[in-house]
């Protein structure tokens, strides 16, 4: 059964998409810790990051580095986190999260972010992107 990953990869699921490659996809988390929060996921179904093999696993972080690069220049933060937890959905995928306090990388303190915002950040971030 597909992830609800493979489902937004595919066009069944809309997205707030921040950029994508033939092998990775970025876009914004609907339920984000931070303004900004953006998902980077390899398009071909895994669900563990060391199940990747190696040129998947270093394509991942090469392309969410670049994603990562764009947010810090678009979202005012100390400075951008990145996490590896994978056990709501059993789809490998990086969190980028704009970080200002210890609380905003916890992922139980939640902000609320309109979908206007949602798309207009999400444009912002992808004309950053080198």
């Amino acid at each position: 059964m597909s992830t609800i990953f493979t489902k937004i990869i595919n066009g069944e699921i809309p997205c707030y998409k921040v950029a994508e490659d033939e092998n990775y996809l970025a876009f914004l988390d609907i339920n984000p810790n931070a303004k900004g929060h953006t998902l980077c996921i390899p398009k071909k179904e895994v669900n563990k990051i060391l199940d990747l093999d190696e040129d998947a696993y270093l394509g991942l972080m090469l392309f969410s580095r670049k994603i990562g690069k764009a947010l810090e220049k678009t979202v005012d933060c100390k400075r951008i986190g990145m996490t590896v937890i994978g056990l709501e959905v059993p789809h490998v995928h990086v969190h980028l999260i704009p970080l200002n306090e210890m609380k905003d990388a916890t992922f139980q303190h939640k902000v609320k972010v309109t979908e206007q915002e949602l798309t207009s950040l999400a444009k912002a971030i992808s004309v950053k992107i080198e």
